[in-house]
This record gives C-alpha cells, structure tokens and sequence, in this order.
C-alpha cells in the first residue's frame, strides 16, 4: 500500500487531494502556499488538513527508515526470509514493526542468552511442547560441567522460554491489552522530600486509570518525578496479566507444563511488565506533549492575531518602583524618537516632575496612545497616567510585557539599539507590541511569551516545529508591508528563511523602497520558487498595479486584467466599485489552473483589499482599588482580561500581579469540553472571586451566571 494511501483513510480525505498535496510539498511549497493559492489540486483543503497531511507524511516516512535498518540488521544476521521481509514492508505501525524485529534484535548477555551457551536451549525446546511428564528426569541429562545441577538447567531453559514470551508478538499483544483497560498510574512522594515538594501535595499519595488521567495532571506528576519529589509507575493488576498469558502459553498438566507456567510469570515480572509499561509511558506522554503543543499553539495563534493599534504615535512606559519607570516616544512606523526616566512611585515619589515630562513628551511627539507593560508598577502607573490630563485624547492600554526582556538581552535587540541599555529596549518592545503584536512577537522565541501548559516539560523539536508553523501560519494570513517589516517578520513569509530575509532588508537599504512585487526578482538568491511562495502574502502600499497590494498572487494577474478589460475598466476601477465586479461570471474564466475556488478567492479579495483580518482593539480598566490579593474578598465581581487558556481553565488577570484561575467547570452554566468553546486570548471578563489563598497565592474565580 503507497503512503498516500494509507494517508487518505486515516484522515478521510480523497486520495487524489492527498496525492497532489504530498507532490506539493515534496516540491518544497509550503503549509499557507497549498492552502491558498493551490486549492484546485488539493480539492480546497485547508491549512489544518495540509498540515495533518504533511505531519503524517513525515511519520510514515520516518517509519520507512527503520524498515530500511530493520531488513539491513536481519540480513546481515542471515535471518531474513521472504516471508519476514514482505511482513516488514507490509507493517506501518512502528510498534508491530519493532514487535517482529525483537527476536532477532542484537541482544547484551541475558540470562537466556547465558543458558543458550550452556547448551539449554533443546531442553527448552522439549519444556515449551508440554508433553513430558518427568521434565525433571530430561533436565538431569543437561547436568555437565557447565551445567551443575538439574535446578540449574531447568532454571536456564526457564530463562530461555521467559524471553520466547517476552518477544512474542501475541504475548506482548495480551500485555498491551490488559495495559490498555486496566492500566493505573500511581504517585508516592520520595521519602524525607515531602517539605521541600509541597507543591506536589496533592500526587503524594495519588492513583488513577491511566486512560482517564488528564494530561495536565499526568504532565505534573511528570515534572515532579523529574525534579526529584515523586516516584511514578503504570501497570494493570499483575495477576490478571499472567493468568491470561498462562491460558496462551501453559497447555495440559504435566510437570513441563508447571514449568512454563513458572516461566511465563517471570516473563511478565522480569520483562515484559517494565517493557510494556515503558512502552505506555512514552505513549502517553506522547499524547500528553501533543495536547500540550496544541494548546500552546492555538494560544500563540489568538497573541500573535490580537488587536493591533496600528500606525499610531506611541508612548509607552515600562513601569517600576526603585529604579523607576522607562519612558520611550515612538512614531507611527514603531522608531525611538526620545526615551527617559521618571520616579513617580516610592520610594523617590517625584509625581510632579513625572507628570511634566510625561505631559511635555505628549506634546512635542504629538502622542496617540500610551502603552504601559504589565509587570511590577504596572498599576500604579496605569493610575498616574489616567491622573494626567493632555489637550488631546490619549488612549491608555496596559501590554502584556512577557517575554519582553528576552527579546530586549537578544541579538535582534542589540543590533538595533546598540547604544541603548536593555531597560529602553524593554520599553520599545512593550510600545510596538501596542502597535502590532504579530511584528513583534515574531522577534522572541515563543516559549518566552507566558501562553500554554507545561511548555519546558514537552518534547521541544516537536514543540518549536509546532509553533514555527503557527507563527508561518498567521504571518502570511495577515499579510507582510514588504517595505517596512523586519527582517524577522519576513523570516515566516512563506518560502523566505531568515538568508532571503535578510538579503530582502539588505537590497531595500540600498536599493530604496519595492514599487513592485516583480521587483523581488532582483533581489540576490531569490529564485523563481522562492517568488512563487512568497509574492502573494507580501503587500505594496502605493503600488503602480494595485494589486500588489492585495492577496492576489501575481499569477493570476492576467485573469484579473481580462475581467477589467471585458467589462472595459481599469483593474484600480475594478478595486473601487462593486458594481463593476458584480457584471463579472466567474465561470467564463474557469480554467485547467484556475476553478471556482481560486477565482472566488480573487472576488473577495478585490472586495476588500489588503484587508487585515484582525478585529479593532478596545481600551480596559482594572476595578478601581484593587492592587493586590489582600484587597480580594469572596463574592467580588471584577473585569479581567484572559491571558492564559488550558486544558483544565483559563488564567484571568484582574490587576492584583497573580492571575487567577477559572476552572473549565466555573467558565460557563453548561458542560464545555475545551475552554476555548467559551474564551479566547486577551477576551475582556468578568470574573467572580470563589476563593483566596494568600498563603500559596492562589485565586479562584468563576464566570458563571455573569
């Protein structure tokens, strides 16, 4: 069976649509590009399909890989017949696939492999066909002078047949069943750690089915046996496992029969207890690392796709008390134009001369907005700015500033303001993520943004994989200004990288502003296929055909310049009023490469231009009076923003510094499966405060009935 086959059925999707996508990507187009601009070979699959598509791809090819080492190892051993090598090749599961390869395995010494060398392996042999009724008498003619004794020899041949069960493939199907229902997972704090692991209190004495296990609590129990306070384990009840192994193995009642019987349980104990439950292990924390990329992932998408100010003259202060608060004036395209510091809070308390530069500053850089990061200050700065009063209306938003001293210690940070300390880059960050989140975000590695669950503890290829293709997927869905994003902006453009990225900035310094997207050509090592993957998701403001500034990839340029022609406009008039469009039938221009979809596609886009499909931002305020957790009682209903969603609930800031937790039980009146059924990202709430715990610093809130 072809890959693409076997594609098809698990994911439901028509074999050609597999096929064409998997010939796609072999050609080195990308997750967006397929998705957008080839949807009448994929059958308009979306970006999500692509990407379960190409993520099995890659699986089954890995698996393609170890077939090849398998059947090199097997037929170096001389062990390969036709019959093992057309299974091998027929098999697409990895754990089959390791299943038949196990018996010819290269081996350490073993104790079966010990009693092999000692000659034991006929005697195992006569003990496995159960027949002999004085299995003691034939184990007395294996005595010599490597084997002492009969107990010795029946022990050996014991030895031999406990690693026939181990490596049995239906042997080791019993096991997994058994595993599979029965399955308990058990947590006991180490001994004497109990103090020093108290935030593990609740899994010290801990036991649940395996299967039933959250992934958020198999994840903590996880962590707690990594740092040392928790000892794990996973197994169903041993009696069950070797009562149904014996009715496998154990045939008849002779004295060879009881000794397989024997066998068999220390097959289980010795071997393959550990093996399989290994085996579970790793297979739910493979489900677990995936569930936790999943949330991580559709959080970084809602942070990066949240409401940008856009280009807006923009003060924004990085609060603090001792060492002050930052100031930074930028202008609408996001460059410093002034920083400096004041000191309105304690312990210097200087409110008047803060109030005066801020209000100077205001004034000279004719300030918008202002953006106030929300760390240590952050609401007694909110206050002293919304004290101040300006001669013209200045919006003030608290920014999250996660992540934000990462980027401003970075190499991105200190290429651009070399001359500045990373206390003004902080401030700069905080500033332009006001102004749009997506530009900025792109510039710190996404682990350091504060969103998901468990995010060090996950598989981290699997998870930077994860997040790039997020991070690809929302760049090219808003579309890229190519005359003023960054180069780390333009590094997730479809079909760039960080070289052409960086050649793109370098050619546009020399070189001046792009007047067209066919102008990219020139630019050095971008070639043809590089052009095709990246032209439609770059914008060009102002451009001389309009519809550089669209997501009209220029391949289609043609069509759209027929439709202008046959109604006898200009394509800009065609642009500018719907009426003009409406005369056009979209299927006269149906072509071999062009179908409804794509041409459907053009319409909308013709709609609305360039259009940026994130919502407008709104303005939010804190309750008033509340700073920190000891202004909290039971029963207040404050406004919060959501800053964190999770399998089990969502984190709500309520201005107190420690976020508070709404259980997925307390989110709506009604049973919810995933949290994101009932809130998103940066969503503005209103949360009622169920609990106060100030000793472990934790609130509990509730959104019901509200």
């Amino acid at each position: 069976m072809q890959l693409s086959q076997i594609i098809a059925s698990e994911l439901n999707i028509s074999l050609k649509s597999v096929q064409n996508t998997i010939s796609l990507l072999d050609e080195g187009a990308t997750i967006p590009f397929i998705s957008r601009y080839r949807k009448e070979m994929t059958g308009s699959l979306d970006e999500l399909q692509v990407g379960s598509i190409k993520e099995r791809y890659e699986k089954l090819q890995e698996i393609e890989k170890r077939k090849e080492t398998i059947l090199k190892s097997m037929d170096e051993q001389n062990v390969l017949t036709l019959e093992l090598k057309k299974k091998i090749e027929e098999t697409f599961s990895l754990t089959e696939l390791e299943d038949i390869y196990l018996p010819y395995k290269p081996k350490r010494k073993t104790r079966a492999v010990k009693a092999r060398e000692k000659g034991l392996e006929p005697l195992a042999k006569i003990m496995m066909k159960q027949y002999e009724r004085d299995i003691e008498g034939r184990a007395a003619s294996f005595v010599n002078d490597e084997v002492a004794d009969t107990d010795e020899a029946l022990q050996g041949a014991r030895d031999i047949i406990a690693e026939w069960v181990n490596e049995h493939k239906v042997g080791r199907e019993i096991v997994r069943s058994v595993f599979d229902k029965e399955a308990v997972i058990t947590s006991k704090v180490v001994k004497g750690k109990e103090e020093e692991g108290i935030k593990y209190k609740d899994y010290f004495e801990w036991s649940e089915s395996l299967k039933r296990c959250p992934s958020h609590r198999f994840m903590a129990m996880r962590r707690g046996e990594k740092e040392g306070f928790l000892k794990l384990s996973v197994s169903p009840d041993a009696d069950n496992c070797i009562h149904r192994l014996e009715r496998f193995f154990v045939k008849g009642n002779t004295s060879a029969s009881d000794q397989v019987s024997e066998a068999v349980a220390d097959a289980y104990k010795r071997l393959l207890s550990s093996s399989i439950e290994t085996e579970f292990t790793n297979l739910f924390t493979e489900k677990s690392d995936t569930e936790a990329i999943k949330v991580f992932a559709e959080n970084l998408r809602q942070l990066l796709l949240a409401s940008p100010l856009g280009q807006k003259r923009v003060l924004a202060l990085d609060p603090g008390y001792r060492t002050g608060c930052k100031v930074v004036c930028l202008d609408a395209q996001g460059n410093l134009k002034e920083n400096s510091t004041i000191y309105p809070h304690a312990p210097q308390n200087d409110y008047q001369k803060s109030a005066n530069t801020i209000t100077l500053l205001i004034e000279k850089h004719q300030i918008e907005a202002i953006a106030i990061g929300n760390g240590t200050a952050s609401r007694e700065t909110e206050a002293f700015a919304k004290g101040l009063r300006f001669k013209n209306k200045v919006d003030i938003y608290v920014v999250s500033e996660d992540g934000a001293s990462v980027y401003s210690a970075g190499k991105a940070a200190r290429e651009e303001f070399p001359d500045y300390d990373v206390t003004v880059r902080g401030a700069v960050s905080i500033g332009r993520r006001l102004m749009d989140p997506l530009a900025e975000l792109v510039k710190i590695d996404p682990k350091s943004i504060g969103v998901g669950q468990y995010q060090h503890d996950v598989d981290q290829t699997q998870l930077k994989k994860s997040l790039d293709t997020v991070v690809e997927s929302c760049v090219n869905s808003v579309g890229i200004n190519l005359n003023t994003a960054s180069k780390h902006l333009l590094t997730y453009v479809s079909g760039l990288g960080p070289q052409l990225a960086q050649n793109i900035v370098d050619f546009r310094a020399e070189n001046g502003a792009f007047e067209s997207r066919d102008k990219l050509k020139k630019v050095p090592r971008l070639g043809a296929k590089a052009f095709e993957q990246a032209a439609g998701f770059l914008r060009i403001n102002d451009a001389k055909n309009p519809l550089d500034n669209t997501a009209v990839h220029p391949e289609a340029y043609k069509i759209v310049k027929q439709m202008a022609t046959d109604i006898g406009c200009s394509i800009k008039d065609l642009i500018e009023n719907k009426l003009l469009r409406d005369k056009i039938k979209l299927q006269s221009y149906v072509s071999d490469k062009f179908g409804l979809p794509t041409l459907n596609d053009i319409m909308k886009e013709l709609d609305k231009p360039g259009r940026d499909p994130r919502s407008e931002i709104k303005t939010f305020e804190f309750a008033e009076g509340i700073y920190s957790i000891d202004d909290l009682y039971e029963g207040m209903v404050l406004p919060g923003l959501v800053t964190n969603i999770t399998n089990f609930g969502a984190f709500v800031d309520i201005g107190v510094k420690q976020d508070g937790l709404v259980h997925i039980s307390q989110l709506a009146n009604k049973y919810i499966s995933d949290p994101n059924e009932v809130v998103k990202l940066q969503q503005q709430v209103k949360v009622k405060v169920m609990e106060v715990d100030r000793v472990r610093k934790r609130i509990q809130l509730s959104m019901k009935d509200l």
